[in-house]
């Protein structure tokens, strides 16, 4: 690569975007990330979100004295053509589409959410073939480019990419730095003092061991969780794991573990939500509508620190640090959605797992796992096909590969269940989902 990067981020207008632009300011300041050119791409629905993101970023840019051009745009292939690295930050169907993920499961006493269960499947069957269509361009304007993808269920989209295409691409999702985060704080220490070895599925992921100042502390801090420590994230609803939980599994677990281990407290928590505050989605239009009218604000200029009640802290940090150690040849070890390729035994070869790589210009080389815990390992398999054969619908638009994805997942009922859900689900994103026409 010359010394001057093109970065493409396609859902440009996300809420998200100003802390990608902070880190990619940090990056270029320290000299460590030479972009010259960052393409913010929307689509037509999304122009005066992408517009008022978009002047924020250019503030944020001047105020900062770093040397990016930012462009908006609504045209794909111009943002794409010649780029060195793709970030995919999008969501199809806006956030009215995933308002009705959360609500269509619940109507059948299912936990609706947006990217595990048969929420996440509606969000990957919308997002599939967006995804493979952004691939397609790649490989005809920018066929060497990286893909960062941050879009979710992150894990089952990188898989589609990985699976149906020829692109360079790895996955991104904030939970294991979230969880990393999270212990830091439990001892009063900063991020860097904290390495966990994480193995499972995005979304689905344990910490397996952990280690300040390179010395094994997991049992303290189970023993610390088990106190009742507060560890979760801003959409998930802390509930206690119970000390007989962790003792059993003898792992970290991540947030999203709450939905599988302590299912009927989740879903009433989902139920009380839906009749209150409203579901996840519906909280956060409401803070996202707030959050474009602060960045509407000629004088900011900065990212503003209501953006931390979104939900995605970590993100910018995660997908800056990738592009940098990548660019950089880095070698250092990041936590990413990569091919399996023997890293945990209990899993096929070519399906996309959550684990430590290290990263250097050739990309996520995994660090091997080897045989998950037989507890783990048998929630990772079930969740595992449920993924393959939710990529396979989301491809071919098959309705039975469909129910056969929705009646193993472990927060759908039943295969009644499975086909009312996902008749809905065909039915009220029916403009969003061309395979099953």
């Amino acid at each position: 690569m010359e010394n001057v990067l093109k970065v493409a981020t396609i859902g440009g207008g996300s809420s998200y975007t100003p802390e990608i632009i902070e880190g990619f300011i940090a990056k270029k300041l320290s000299g460590e990330l030479p972009i010259k050119d960052l393409y913010l791409v929307d689509i037509e629905e999304g122009k005066e979100k992408l517009h008022i993101v978009g002047e924020l970023a250019k503030r944020m840019v001047k105020k900062a004295g770093a040397d990016i051009n930012i462009h908006l745009t609504l045209d794909r292939r111009e943002a794409l053509k010649d780029a060195d690295f793709v970030t995919t930050q999008f969501r199809v169907g806006q956030m009215d589409a995933r308002i009705r993920d959360e609500k269509i499961p619940l109507r059948y006493n299912m936990i609706g959410q947006e990217t595990t269960g048969a929420g996440g499947f509606a969000k990957a069957q919308r997002t599939i073939p967006v995804i493979l269509d952004i691939c397609k361009d790649m490989k005809e304007l920018c066929p060497d480019a990286w893909l960062v993808n941050f879009t979710n269920p992150s894990g089952i989209i990188t898989e589609a990419v990985l699976k149906y295409t020829d692109i360079k691409v790895i996955g991104l999702c904030n939970v294991p730095l979230g969880m990393i985060s999270m212990v830091a704080e439990m001892y009063g220490v900063s991020s860097d003092r904290i390495y966990i070895e994480f193995g499972g599925l995005n979304h689905l992921v344990w910490g397996r061991k952990i280690y300040k100042d390179g010395i094994d502390v997991t049992k303290e801090t189970l023993d610390m969780l088990k106190d009742g420590k507060t560890f979760t994230m801003k959409n998930i609803p802390d509930l206690k794991w119970g000390s007989e939980l962790i003792d059993a599994i003898n792992a970290l677990p991540c947030p999203y573990h709450r939905y599988y281990y302590l299912t009927e407290s989740m879903l009433e928590k989902c139920k009380e939500a839906e009749k209150g505050e409203g579901t996840r989605g519906e909280v956060v239009k409401k803070l996202e509508k707030d959050l474009f009218e602060l960045y509407k604000d000629p004088n900011l200029n900065v990212k503003p620190p209501q953006l931390a009640e979104r939900g995605g802290a970590h993100y910018s940090e995660a997908a800056v640090n990738l592009i940098t150690s990548i660019y950089n040849d880095k070698k250092d070890i990041q936590y990413v959605n990569v091919r399996n390729n023997g890293t945990i035994l209990d899993l096929p070869e070519d399906v996309v797992i959550e684990c430590n790589c290290v990263i250097d210009k050739n990309g996520a080389h995994p660090i091997n796992i080897g045989h998950m815990e037989k507890s783990m390992t048998g929630l990772m398999q079930v969740v595992k096909a449920y993924e393959e054969l939710t990529v396979e619908a989301g491809v071919t638009g098959d309705y039975g590969t469909a129910i056969k994805a929705l009646t193993i997942h472990p927060l759908v009922k039943d295969a009644v269940s499975a086909k009312k859900v996902l008749d809905d689900i065909i039915r009220e994103n029916k403009d969003y989902l061309p395979q099953y026409r």
